[in-house]
């Protein structure tokens, strides 16, 4: 039998029209979607459906500094609806839940601690308790070394104010703490070589700094109706399984003054016996963690799109399969078959010119390759290392690179294959990870032979 577990991750997993697709297909995704409107609007905020099935809704940058509440009820509606499709329609049987910072709530619901209407509630509490506290006090920065080496950096620095806020992966953690001491890490840290990110986060999450908005959160959750788990629950917050309302009640007390670790807990459900993460959110971003942290373990991220990539169906229906899992999600989007290896960047990264593009300028098929190529070109040009940019990293929200900077690094990709940029006014930073890029460039017309300096013309961000 497999051992499985059923990952919820945070924020940075929003996408827009997430659900669009399964929607079609799967009347259970309208239903619930439904459900979780009206338990929107009855504590006051939108319905989440709006965002999550128009791919041309509101991108995470613009909802992180618009609207906060918006973009967490529609994680929360993603996250739970995908849970409800993969359990209930499909016969996926979880043996352990586990959340990520915010998904810690969603696994707490998806356990049924909490119905959907509470649930709902839930997340509306904690941004409730937010509204005594001004943003812009605190932030968080993602390090590219690990959470002991990021430790050993604090130290040194003296920076006492700053703590650990996430511990993600051996070479990735996030740091919180007041904003000005924050800026003297980024600024020591990028000066030591260490990729150092400031995330577009209005508050020091993780951090003692939010003591009170916790105290006030508990209290509103206090008053919440509460069940009995139907699914165990690991908490990476408390670093321990939930045992009854006294864990319920510890994890909403430390959810947002306790870091994150991340890493610790993946170790430990494998050292229990998972051997199969399966991510309940619209993008990878903790299945790429996972894979980083126990290289060859099993995970499947079903909403993902990626050449090659398996439907849920394909990855849980073979040999060592979930018993009983009847799965038939639609598949991703695959592309032609991949060019030969010899159209493949080189392994330095960087083939120079041209690197990655194949006869007739059909380098762009071949999407492994041309994510590769769009991660070397990036890393060099925004100075990160080339393992921050995942293919699933939000390249404003996640990393911080401004829609000017987004729009100058994909017309060098463009003019690289050869192609024509998209007609002015075309709403570029709605493909905010490489993934996205490297499928809008296999969808640009080639240049014509004689054309010079197309790769260059000014697009709209």
């Amino acid at each position: 039998m497999t051992d499985c577990a059923v990952m919820f991750p945070g924020q940075g997993a929003y996408l827009p029209g997430a659900l669009a697709p399964l929607a079609e297909d799967e009347p259970l995704v309208r239903e619930t979607l439904r459900v979780l409107d009206r338990a929107a609007g009855r504590v006051g905020r939108s319905a989440p459906s709006r965002l999550l099935l128009d791919e041309d809704a509101p991108s995470l940058a613009e909802l992180v500094v618009r609207s906060p509440a918006d973009l967490h009820v529609a994680l929360f509606a993603a996250e739970m609806t995908l849970f409800r499709l993969l359990t209930e329609r499909h016969g996926l049987r979880p043996t352990v839940l586990i959340g990520h910072s915010f998904g810690e709530l969603v696994a707490l619901t998806a356990a049924g601690v909490y119905g959907l209407d509470d649930g709902m509630a839930l997340v509306a509490a904690r941004d409730d308790a937010f509204a005594e506290c001004p943003p812009g006090e605190g932030g968080m920065v993602a390090l590219a070394v690990s959470a002991s080496r990021a430790a050993g950096l604090l130290t040194g620095l003296g920076e006492w104010e700053v703590t650990l806020a996430a511990d993600n992966g051996p070479r990735q953690c996030v740091v919180s703490g007041p904003a000005t001491a924050l800026e003297r890490v980024r600024a020591a840290a990028e000066t030591l070589g260490i990729g150092a990110t400031r995330l577009r986060v209005p508050y020091a999450f993780h951090h003692r700094m939010l003591a009170g908005v916790a105290d006030d959160f508990a209290r509103r959750a206090a008053g919440l109706r509460t069940g009995q788990a139907r699914h165990v629950l690991h908490s990476a917050i408390l670093g321990r399984r939930l045992d009854g309302p006294d864990g319920v009640a510890d994890l909403v007390a430390a959810h947002l003054v306790r870091p994150t670790r991340f890493t610790e807990a993946v170790r430990r459900l494998h050292a229990d016996g998972v051997d199969l993460f399966v991510e309940c959110g619209p993008r990878g971003v903790l299945s790429d963690l996972v894979e980083a942290t126990v290289p060859g373990v099993r995970v499947v991220a079903p909403l993902r799109r990626r050449v090659g990539g398996r439907s849920v169906a394909d990855a849980l229906a073979g040999p060592g399969a979930l018993p009983g899992a009847v799965v038939s999600l639609p598949p991703p989007e695959r592309d032609p078959a991949p060019l030969p290896r010899a159209s493949r960047v080189d392994g330095d990264g960087d083939g120079g010119p041209g690197a990655g593009v194949g006869a007739g300028g059909d380098g762009v098929r071949d999407r492994e390759a041309v994510i590769e190529t769009l991660r070397s070109l990036y890393a060099t040009a925004l100075g990160y290392p080339p393992e921050v940019l995942t293919e699933d990293a939000d390249l404003e929200a996640d990393l911080g690179v401004d829609s000017i900077k987004q729009t100058e690094l994909f017309a060098q990709a463009a003019a690289r294959y050869g192609r024509t940029l998209p007609a002015e006014g075309s709403r570029l930073t709605s493909y905010t990870t490489l993934d996205a890029l490297a499928g809008l460039l296999a969808t640009l017309p080639a240049q014509d032979a004689g054309a010079h300096g197309a790769g260059t013309r000014e697009v709209s961000a």
